[in-house]
């Protein structure tokens, strides 16, 4: 309990022994009637006035399109995606151009690739909000929109939400940590629960609803009876259960009268390695295990060819968003990088040329410094641009097994000058020299710096030593070690987590992630010298990581340290302007330092950065009680119980509020109900 100087009132609210882990380990066009000239431009209705199509958008998350029954897989129950393929068109050769959320859904929704969007990554970037989205787009046409969202990876701090009238992503977080991101979800059962409440509430039409199901994603936890009916395939497991949860969405929508005259699209965002090339999840290599991903189509009736098929020809993920705005009669906004499918779709011969197979994964850079991956589909072959360049011939060798780059030296110097060619089309400088020459957008490329690495030619970097960065085929040991172990001290399991994090050290003693593993685990462990010396290592090798330098404050409290703590939650919250929880760990520093008038700004600032922190609204409150500032002190504590209405202590000082006000039958109410919490 802590005093305040010139008064006798305690302060027990101040969480000193926690680990805050939190988000990081997605309503008038004219009608087209589709009877248009043969070069696939869209007609306009005679009929301007008929209703617009909704637009209904379900994503997987990291689903492989060879697990799903309509593409030929045998080991797992998928109705509800093959009868959406049969009343559709499924696309058996559609590609993602980055095997991670965020990006992927980010190219899905702006119909660009991240080269264009500065989305690269699953942490460290965000949408600019003046990016064009396909919910701004519907949104400016008179669309209700809404989106349902399965993990905290597609949270609305990362600028997805944009266009949204209602973007639900609400999580039980209260700081992100990108080490932990990947764990917050909802099931998909929750997910479809939402969007089929807010369907029930019979939204304005025409309305562009996307829900998104995380479930696929590891690690797989089933609920029954799927848990004993892929005891052996948990993977696939939680493909059905997903399947199951699109299948209640389809339902309402026949139900509804709804569903024949809705443009339904449904794709994943990426797939899993489960195992090839020796990757077991995603994001780390850009082979097809990971890139190739179902995409099934399904026009209103009144416009679709009512022969269920398969198209054959390969298409990207950025064509989704342009191929759905033709096809309602919207004209495609020039930031669209994708080309529509909708010929393909209507069976329209004269479609322009063929999809941009673009790929690529900066997760190996950004995250452990070895080098990134570009790759590029065109016809049969596949280059991967790396610091020991691949070449694959997908006709003979589908899984990519067979390097043959040696032996096709000509081959592969076409491939490359065609993968720049396409980096350097679609890469915006925005007038940035720097960028131009290098073939990086000038977001990535700051980042890039800011990390320490030096471009030395187009889109490639060294340390600023001048040491070449590691091509990740030689590291894929080391980083399963690492996502083993961070997954070991995510589920309690510190001393196994450890032992893996150090037999990753014989090999790479320099890498950061290791030092800030291992600092995570220590302190779970309550063995705070030992986490103060591998977060100050961490520190020492990227200063500028703001999560290791406010973690190292909650450190330096345990130790008693409260100066060098205050002095780390300062630089994090220089070094990360969002992280709220450093704001309200300062004002409960000043608590302990007896300074109530910094820590009710601290608080305040907290508030600011994140105004539904229903702990900062508590803090505040008692604070400004304290101060005898009682109104502004019942209208913080009023909102803490509109946020958290389980919490007996907001009620309770809420009580007191009311009381001081002279509100006493409130007050008894209040009183009450922090009893009965």
């Amino acid at each position: 309990m802590t005093k305040l100087a010139g008064g006798g009132h305690s302060f027990g609210f101040v969480p000193w022994h926690r680990i805050v882990l939190v988000a990081a380990c997605c309503y008038g066009a004219l009608i087209s009637t589709h009877a248009g000239s043969a070069s696939g431009a869209p007609g306009v209705s005679p009929m301007a006035a008929a209703p617009k199509p909704n637009v209904v958008v379900i994503t997987f998350d990291t689903t492989r399109a060879d697990h799903i029954g309509c593409y030929g897989y045998t080991h797992v129950e998928t109705p509800k995606i093959d009868a959406l393929a049969r009343a559709g068109v499924r696309f058996s050769q559609a590609y993602t151009p980055v095997p991670i959320t965020l990006p992927a859904h980010t190219a899905l929704f702006t119909g660009s690739f991240p080269m264009a969007t500065g989305m690269h990554d699953f942490g460290g970037n965000k949408l600019s909000p003046d990016a064009t989205t396909l919910a701004k787009v519907l949104h400016a046409r008179g669309y209700t929109t809404a989106a349902f969202i399965g993990a905290a990876v597609l949270s609305s701090r990362f600028g997805l939400n944009q266009g949204f009238d209602i973007y639900f992503d609400h999580f039980d977080v209260s700081r992100l940590d990108e080490s932990s991101l990947d764990l917050i979800e909802r099931r998909g059962n929750v997910v479809a629960d939402d969007a089929l409440a807010w369907l029930k509430q019979g939204p304005r039409q025409p309305f562009f609803l996307w829900v998104h199901f995380y479930d696929p994603h590891f690690p797989y936890t089933l609920p029954e009876p799927y848990a004993t009916r892929y005891r052996t395939h948990p993977y696939d497991g939680e493909i059905a259960f997903a399947d199951a949860q699109l299948g209640r969405l389809l339902a309402f929508l026949k139900q509804q009268k709804l569903f024949d005259d809705s443009l339904i699209v449904f794709a994943a965002d990426h797939g899993e390695s489960l195992g090839e090339h020796g990757e077991k999840n995603h994001g780390f290599f850009i082979y097809n295990s990971t890139l190739h991903i179902p995409l099934v189509i399904k026009l209103p009736a009144t416009t679709a060819d009512a022969s269920p098929r398969a198209v054959a020809s390969p298409v990207s993920l950025v064509d989704v968003m342009p191929t759905v705005l033709q096809d309602l009669g919207v004209p495609i906004p020039a930031s669209v990088q994708g080309r529509s499918l909708l010929g393909m779709l209507l069976r329209r011969s004269g479609e322009a040329g063929p999809s941009v197979l673009y790929a690529e994964t900066y997760l190996p850079l950004l995250h452990f410094g070895w080098s990134q991956l570009r790759g590029l589909q065109w016809n049969t072959w596949e280059y991967i641009d790396a610091t020991r360049p691949e070449l694959y011939d997908l006709r003979t060798d589908p899984h990519e097994l067979k390097n043959v780059y040696a032996t096709r030296q000509s081959l592969a110097h076409e491939m490359h000058n065609r993968l720049y060619d396409v980096i350097r089309r679609y890469t915006p400088t925005q007038g940035n020299p720097a960028a131009e020459k290098e073939l990086t957008d000038p977001a990535l490329l700051d980042r890039l710096r800011s990390l320490g690495y030096v471009a030395v030619s187009a889109g490639s970097f060294v340390e600023a030593s001048g040491k070449a960065l590691a091509d990740p085929k030689d590291r894929i040991q080391v980083y399963e070690l690492f996502a083993e172990a961070m997954s070991d001290g995510q589920h309690g399991q510190y001393e196994e987590s450890l032992r893996k994090l150090r037999e990753a050290q014989k090999a790479e003693p320099t890498l950061m992630p290791i030092h800030y593993l291992m600092a995570l685990d220590y302190y779970r462990e309550k063995d705070f010298r030992r986490a103060l010396e591998s977060f100050r290592a961490a520190l020492a090798l990227d200063p500028k990581f703001a999560l290791a330098t406010y973690y190292m404050g909650l450190t330096q409290i345990e130790l008693g340290d409260l100066d060098g703590a205050s002095s780390s939650f300062h630089r994090s919250l220089e070094l990360d302007p969002t992280n709220f929880s450093a704001a309200f760990d300062l004002g409960a520093l000043e608590l302990k330092k007896n300074d109530a008038d910094s820590a009710r700004r601290e608080f305040q600032r907290a508030i600011d950065i994140n105004p539904d922190y229903a702990q900062a609204y508590e803090a505040l409150g008692e604070v400004d009680l304290y101060l005898k500032r009682t109104d502004d002190a019942v209208h913080a504590l009023e909102r803490a119980v509109e946020l958290a209405p389980d919490s007996a202590k907001a009620h309770y000082n809420l009580g007191r509020a009311y009381q001081a006000q002279g509100r006493d039958a409130d007050a008894e109410k209040e009183f009450a109900r922090a009893r009965s919490r």
